[in-house]
Formats: structure tokens, sequence, C-alpha cells
């Protein structure tokens, strides 16, 4: 992140940040409690150290598990329980509807007899009856009507059918990790957020936009989607992503005359407020000032824009800077990724990056048997993919029916993934997906399969020298980011079996996908994309028993699909007489 320049004076105080803004689902619970204090639990940057931030109001959220966005099979289901809410907001509308017509008739009556009865007030007090019928409309019929007590019940029951659903629905961290998945494909995929918002997945090439695939069904971004991705970037000051979707915010609010619809939660002066500091962050003071002063057009008495304003203007006239595009922003450094740009690479091109690693003549293809009867008539087509590491792939290993048993299986026990943290294990954001485990009598189709990977590596699957059968789904965005899949550490949690390391791994690929997903080996430099009932193959392990640091593989983020996979892992213990040591202690 760029040095904050403000920093440089300590005569001019560093502008207020907006505060965070209390969504109508806040406002309404009493559980949603305001603070006053300072933004997020995120560290602050050695720039941000040097500034004193003016007073935030923050809301504290319940604790709440989002498990919607980490699974493609999860956003699915989420279709049904919206069509639920159509069906009561359909219902709503039809009664309100019949209610207003009512209203209507109302309004008709009383309207012609103003025009008709009461043209002459005198004389139509005169009569009795119409005296009556005023002092009674005047009494209840109107107090009826604004009181309406049919309103209220075709609200509730709106508001009941909604609280049914309620617990299916998207938590905030769903929101949250959706707006990082669409931040990640941002990142690996080298999008345009333009092209994004218009439903679109491009990339700049050579100067022109390229179309990266062109998905069947998509829908365009509104400004308040735009402003809601930005806002999380924003709150993890992540001013590189914040900055082009409130730019987009921005842009698509204005196209509507900065109207709210109902259902926004953002405002195009909630974007212009945040796309101002985002601004000012990446030292673009010149741009943070004219967007700030276009606010004041909309809240000309917001006081904290109006210092901010002075602010800004008192730091261009003592150091003048110049203005940067949004696409001269410079992405930060990734401290935990050492092999960041590998491994986009590897995912975007979906091959080797070097030339002739698949022109090597050692690598072929052949209908492989491994020696076993069983597999003498229906031999798998094996493609030796690389011998460094030695990784293999096996076309057709699984059938339509056989996949589909084991997605079905594995449906009641998908939880969010999680990775080994030290002795134990935890969720991590550079995994976002959900599995569960079979034994291999939740199913025979389990049992099958782990009788096929034994005829074809040789190796002893049998619990515990092989691990259950791990399915996985991934979710919006999601992926897998650099790892091994042995122990790297003796405490790690792979070793709770007493079986060894994962000597072995055997993924299969349950499903296809359109776009992405492909498994990228970073060292070894090179890519493998999704194939439909295809299994890969590959030694985690030396013959010496070290970990073979060539096997470092990722699983790319998922650009368009519904990517299912199943992993075996195959200990150490158990192979003495199918995978021998070598004499060599190199080896």
């Amino acid at each position: 992140m760029e040095r904050d320049m403000t920093s440089r004076r300590s005569t001019v105080r560093a502008p207020c940040r907006p505060a965070p803004r209390v969504t109508q689902r806040e406002r309404s619970s009493p559980q949603k409690l305001l603070l006053q204090g300072g933004g997020d639990a995120h560290d602050m940057s050695p720039t941000d150290a040097l500034l004193t931030w003016s007073l935030l109001t923050a809301a504290v959220i319940p604790a709440c598990s989002g498990e919607m966005y980490t699974s493609l099979l999860t956003v699915k289901q989420a279709i049904g329980v919206e069509r639920r809410l159509i069906d009561y907001l359909r219902t709503y509308i039809a009664h309100e509807s019949e209610r207003l017509e009512d209203v209507k008739r109302f309004y008709a009556k009383v309207s012609d007899l103003h025009t008709e009865v009461y043209r002459g007030p005198a004389t139509a007090m005169a009569n009795p009856l119409v005296a009556f019928a005023l002092i009674k409309r005047m009494h209840s019929e109107w107090l009826n009507v604004v009181y309406s007590r049919e309103a209220q019940e075709n609200a509730q029951a709106l508001r009941s059918g909604y609280e049914e659903e309620e617990g299916d629905l998207p938590k905030l961290e769903d929101l949250q990790g959706a707006a990082k998945g669409l931040m990640r494909l941002q990142d690996v995929y080298a999008l345009q957020v333009a092209s994004l918002v218009r439903g679109r997945f491009q990339r700049v090439t050579n100067g022109e936009s390229i179309d990266v695939y062109l998905p069947a069904v998509s829908v365009p971004l509104s400004g308040d989607d735009c402003f809601q991705v930005g806002k999380v970037a924003y709150e993890q000051e992540d001013y590189y992503h914040s900055v082009p979707w409130l730019e987009e915010s921005v842009r698509l609010f204005r196209g509507t005359g900065g109207s709210w619809s109902p259902e926004n939660e953002g405002t195009l002066e909630d974007a212009l407020d945040h796309l101002a500091f985002s601004h000012f962050k990446t030292g673009n003071v010149s741009h943070a000032l004219s967007l700030s002063q276009e606010l004041l057009h909309y809240d000309p008495l917001n006081g904290r824009v109006l210092q901010n304003v002075e602010k800004y203007e008192k730091l261009l006239v003592s150091s003048p800077l110049k203005s940067i595009g949004v696409d001269e922003l410079r992405r930060p450094t990734s401290n935990h990724l050492r092999t960041r740009d590998t491994y986009e690479m590897l995912c975007r091109t979906q091959g080797s990056q070097q030339p002739l690693q698949f022109e090597n003549p050692k690598l072929f293809c052949d209908y492989f048997t491994n020696g076993n009867p069983q597999l003498l008539l229906l031999p798998v087509r094996r493609e030796v993919l690389s011998l460094q590491p030695y990784v293999v792939l096996f076309h057709n290993f699984i059938t339509d029916t056989e996949a589909e048993d084991i997605k079905r299986t594995s449906h009641p026990g998908l939880k969010r993934s999680v990775v080994a943290a030290g002795e134990k294990q935890a969720t991590a954001e550079y995994r976002i997906s959900k599995s569960a485990w079979l034994k291999s009598s939740s199913h025979s189709t389990v049992g099958k399969l782990d009788n096929k990977i034994s005829m074809l590596t040789g190796l002893n699957v049998k619990h515990p020298f092989g691990e259950h059968l791990q399915v996985v789904n991934y979710g919006i965005g999601g992926h897998y980011e650099p790892h091994f899949d042995h122990a790297t550490l003796p405490s790690s949690p792979v070793f709770k079996l007493n079986t060894g390391n994962r000597v072995a791994t055997f993924m299969i690929y349950l499903s296809s996908v359109e776009a992405g997903g492909s498994t990228a080996f970073i060292y070894a430099n090179f890519s493998v994309p999704v194939v439909e009932k295809a299994a890969i193959f590959w030694w985690n392990l030396h013959r010496n028993g070290q970990g073979d640091a060539d096997t470092l593989h990722a699983g790319c983020p998922v650009l368009i699909g519904d990517k299912w996979v199943a992993n075996k892992w195959i200990h150490e213990h158990g192979q003495e007489f199918q995978h021998r040591c070598s004499l060599n202690p190199e080896e």
C-alpha cells in the first residue's frame, strides 16, 4: 500500500473516515448495540499508525456463522428459500391490492360527496341524514381507513413468512465472503471490475478487453451491489479493491439520478463518502476533494465532510499531488503467499509455463492395468503429466452414477473445510469450500472406489492406512491456496492416525466446471484443468520419507461452475510391501 502523503506534515490532521452505516436490519434488531470506538479488529498498517482517526460509530454484530458462501450446494438451496419469499410477497401484494381498491373506493365516495352534495354546505347540513353521515364518517370511517387493521395484518403476515425463512437466509459473513470471492476472481484472473459489473468476464490484453469466458447466464450488478463489495474492502482498509468497486457504484447511482430504492442498503451519498476517503488513502487527494464537494451538494450541512474538504484543500496547497487513476493503483504485496504471481499465472493459463514441459518424450499416454487381472479386460486410460513430481491423470475413472452417489451421500455431512493450525484445525480464508468424510460403509460406491484406487496404485487404502474419502464442494470463488497435502510439522493432525505421513494423494473430479478451478503445481510450474470423471494421482513423499517440495499445489478459484472433488489420502504405514523404501537415502 502506498505511503500516506499526509504523514509528512504534523500540522494537518487526517480527514475523518465515514462511519459504518447502520442497516435496516440493524435498526430493527434489539441485539445490535452502538458503540463509540475505532473500526476493525485488523492490525493497522505503518502508514495508518501515523494518523489519528476521528471517533467512529461501529455496529456490533452478534457472532454468527456464515456457511452459505463456502459451498455452491448451499447457494443453490438459497434459490428455494427466495422462491418461498416470493410467494409470501405475491400474497401480500394481492391482499394489499384488494385493500387499496377499498381505499380508492372510499376516496371516490368522499370526493363525489364534496363535489356534488357539499357544494352548498348550509343546504346540505340542513338535511339530518347528510349531517349524520358526515359525523359518522368523520368519527369512524376515516379512523378505520387510516388505522386499517387489514394493512397491519397484511404486513405482519409478510413479516411472519420472512421470519420463518430467516434461519436459512445468508448471514453477514456470507455477504462478506461472497464479496471477497468476487475480489479474489478479480485478482487471480486479472478481471476488469467494469466488465464484471456488466456481467462479463474480461481482462485487458495489449490494451484491448478480451473475454476470459462468456457465461450462458449472467446478470449486471446494481450501484448498491457494487457499494456492498466496495464497502467490504473498505472496512478491511483494502483501498486497492474499494476504489474500483466504489467508482462503479458512484457511476451507476449517478445514472439513476441518485434516486433511492427501498431494497438498497447504500445511496449515492454513501458511495461518494466511502470513495472519497478511499482515494485519499491511496494518495489521490484531488479526487477525494472533488468527490467530497459533490457530496456536499446532497448534504451541505455535513460537518465531517466540510472539515475533510478544508483539510484536502490545505494538503493540496502544501503538497500538490499527482492524480492517480483506477488503473494505476498498485496491488499490495502478499506476506503470506510468496508464490502468488506464479500461482495466479498458472490459474490463468491452464498449462505449463515452460514451453517444452509437455514435449518431454518420457511423458506418454497408455491403457494401464498395473498388472492387475481385474483391469485386463477394461484397462484405464493413463496420462503421465509430470515426472518430477510424478503426476498421473486417469481418465474416466468414475461413472456419472458413481459421482452422483458420492455427492448425494456427502450432502448431510458437508461442513466448512478446515486446515491444520498447529495441533488443531481451523477454518481459513485461503480455503473456501465445504467437505464431508465418507467411510467405506456409508455407501457401496465408496467401497468400490477404494478397491479401484488400490488396483491402480497398488497401495493399501483401507482405513487407517488410507483416510476416509473426503468429498469437497467449492463455494463462491472457491479455492485452496498453495499448500502441501503431507504434514510438514510433527504436531500436524495428519499423524493422529498413527500410520505415518501422507505418502500419496488420489483426487477424483466428481464434476466439470465451465471456467477456472484448475489444480496448479507451483514449483513444478504446470496446472491441470478440471477433467470430469477423471482422477489425478501423485506421490507426496520421496522414497526416503521426506516431503517432496515440488508437490506444492493449489486449487485455483472456480470462475464459473460447481466444482466437486473427492480426496483419498494414503499413508506410509501399510505400504511396506506395496511401496518399498529405496536403498538410496537420498532418493
